[in-house]
């Protein structure tokens, strides 16, 4: 299934259309930022565990690929 590219839906819409996608778009971004922040928190004087890093990027990951970024 061809994926449309943002360029070419972005053409179609209108300038109102446009900006409630770009905030849908950053809205998610910023989420993403926060899980991923999250994964990485810790106390300074211990170290991440790496299960909590590697959950925190698949949760990103799968945030960005739900919404086509």
């Amino acid at each position: 299934m061809p994926q449309n590219h943002p360029e070419e839906i972005n053409a179609t819409l209108d300038p109102e259309a446009r900006l409630g996608q770009l905030e849908a778009q950053v809205a998610t971004l910023a989420e993403a930022v926060r899980v991923l922040a999250r994964g990485l928190e810790n106390i300074p004087s211990k170290d991440v565990p790496p299960e909590e890093a590697a959950r925190g990027a698949r949760l990103a990951h799968e945030l960005l690929l739900s919404q086509g970024l």
